[in-house]
């Protein structure tokens, strides 16, 4: 059957895990949800997030594909092993794990594109269009449609056997293939995601306020006012993930995690040294990472941000080496040549000198 032949490539290509939806049956509720998430603005800064909204019900539109019968959803696993993790230079240690290796857009997309290019020869006029996280797509709504997992209190895609720990994709078509279950929510009484949020950024189960959420403040707006609770992270957060259950399934020694192992520019790089970037310097660190989004002020603030945290913590040797690149960072912030850095800087050394 072509379905088997479409997965048995999918698996060839790398991905983890693999559904199908009917893509010519609108969302209902799970597009109600999001309507409810723009109306109250809880999308902060990331305006593009209200942007057409109508076409985010649907696929089989102009706008992704005319004719669309089926959409085939992926999921590609980017979980390492604790042994593996473990040796991750410090300053990426900061960062959450899907940003720590090469932007996943890139690489990514091209397996979907390369799945496209298969599913389109497996008949005549048979069409296809990518989807890969910049499209307007409510992409785990249609996950969950496709049985390929279950959206978690956290609001993210569960795959059992695989966790949330996954990258997401998807390949509309024209094909007609037979669709899977949709899954339902499996969490039960546990709340150890929404309990492990260190800004207390959900509202209720399923129901996240990113302008509290650690990723939010790190990567979209890394100079909001209110930023208690973000801690020694750098950019991202992994804290709601890392204590679900469902992320204790074994990784797969075979599988090939190359891409999301910390890119060498992290080596022997500490916190002041994000600080000090220039334009080209910063560049030069940031090309083909996901931390380029923060934009290089940006960074610099977040790194004077963890600097302030760390030398707050307990139990630091005021002596070490952590405490002199965090008293660096706080320094060098104080001589950026963004006003916004500055201001972030003579914040950091007044709360550090009361503490």
């Amino acid at each position: 059957m072509l379905r088997e032949r479409i997965f048995e490539k999918a698996r060839s290509l790398g991905f983890d895990a693999m559904g199908v939806a009917r893509a010519d049956v609108p969302l209902g509720v799970e597009h109600d949800r999001y309507r409810g998430f723009v109306e109250r603005g809880l999308h902060g800064t990331m305006a593009y997030l209200a942007e057409g909204s109508e076409v985010r019900r649907q696929l089989h539109h102009d706008t992704i594909l005319v004719g669309a019968k089926s959409v085939v959803c992926l999921a590609r696993r980017y979980q390492r092993g604790e042994e593996d993790e473990g040796s991750d230079p410090p300053l990426a240690k900061l960062v959450a794990r899907y940003a720590r290796g090469h932007d996943y857009h890139n690489h990514l997309r091209k397996k979907v594109r390369a799945l496209a290019r298969f599913m389109a020869s497996l008949g005549d006029d048979v069409r296809t269009r990518v989807l890969c996280d910049e499209e307007p797509v409510l992409e785990r709504a249609w996950a969950q449609r496709a049985g390929l997992g279950f959206v978690g209190k956290n609001g993210l895609v569960i795959v059992p056997g695989q966790g949330s720990f996954v990258l997401l994709g998807e390949v509309v078509t024209t094909l007609a293939l037979p669709e899977d279950e949709p899954m339902t929510e499996r969490c039960g009484s546990c709340t150890r995601c929404l309990d492990a949020c260190p800004t207390s950024a959900f509202e209720a189960a399923f129901v996240l306020d990113p302008g509290r959420c650690v990723a939010y403040l790190t990567i979209e707006d890394p100079f909001a006012p209110e930023r208690g609770g973000v801690g020694e992270r750098l950019f991202g957060c992994d804290d709601c993930q890392a204590v679900c259950p469902y992320n204790r399934a074994p990784v797969d020694r075979a599988a090939n995690v190359r891409p999301f192992r910390p890119l060498p520019a992290f080596e022997g790089r500490g916190l002041a040294d994000l600080v000090r970037f220039d334009e080209h310097a910063f560049r030069a660190f940031a090309t083909g990472s996901p931390l380029r989004r923060a934009t290089r002020a940006g960074l610099a603030a977040n790194a004077i941000d963890v600097a302030r945290a760390r030398l707050e913590r307990d139990g630091l040797d005021p002596e070490g080496a952590e405490a002199k690149d965090a008293r660096d960072a706080i320094a060098a912030g104080a001589e950026h040549d963004d006003a916004r850095v500055r201001d972030r800087a003579r914040a950091a050394a007044g709360s550090v000198r009361r503490a």
